[in-house]
């Protein structure tokens, strides 16, 4: 049976996958070829180089972030939606995420989420200065919040639960008495509380800068 032909999809899907096994360290043009088993030079026919192939992988996890924005909506609805949507991309494929966060791209995948973004903030009546920092902050708080719930250390490991009975609890009263709270953590409605105090947040600024007028 033929084996199947090389594109450029098969190996932007390799490198994809290795860089969530491994992370984006691990790519190299021969070591994707080894997971494809093919000669190292037949992937330049498809892929200039690294950098390009690293370039296509942001592109592919961007290309299947799923926006079911509403125009109509309120904007803080609007902003909820994508901030939810730029999570489960980022949920995932976590160490690909954090290879998109790390580049500046300026293809129609790159720029498609943050010109919709800038949009909803600025029909919101933002100025464009605060809606970049809104922007960024949102940015920050997903990938932040990814760190949180998916660790990236190489085989994803948690760290070990907090317990009443190693905390000294006269020196650490409150680490002590919420031990069992900080041990649990529910990611999904941690990141639905932090995403609702950030929405809180940008009202009171909206609520704030409508008075001075």
């Amino acid at each position: 049976m033929p084996s199947e032909p090389l594109t450029r999809g098969r190996i932007v899907a390799a490198a994809v996958g290795l860089i969530e096994r491994e992370g984006a360290d691990a790519v190299s043009m021969r070591r994707i070829a080894a997971e494809l088993g093919v000669g190292v030079m037949s992937l330049y026919n498809h892929v200039p180089n690294k950098d390009a192939l690293l370039g296509a992988v942001a592109e592919t996890v961007l290309n299947q972030i799923e926006f079911t924005d509403d125009p109509g909506a309120h904007w803080s609805d609007r902003v909820r939606a994508q901030a939810r949507a730029f999570r489960q991309i980022a949920h995932d494929y976590p160490r690909c995420t954090m290879l998109v966060v790390g580049r500046q791209l300026h293809s129609t995948a790159g720029l498609l989420p943050v010109e919709r973004a800038l949009a909803t903030l600025r029909g919101a009546g933002f100025e464009g200065a605060d809606a970049v920092r809104m922007l960024r902050m949102f940015i920050a708080y997903v990938v932040g919040s990814l760190l949180r719930e998916v660790g990236l250390t190489p085989a994803f490991a948690q760290a070990r639960p907090l317990t009443a009975q190693g905390v000294d609890a006269e020196l650490f009263p409150e680490v002590s008495s919420l031990a069992g709270l900080l041990s649990a953590c529910d990611h999904e409605a941690e990141f639905e509380f932090g995403l609702e105090l950030l929405i809180k947040a940008m009202e009171a600024y909206e609520g704030r800068r409508e008075g001075t007028r």
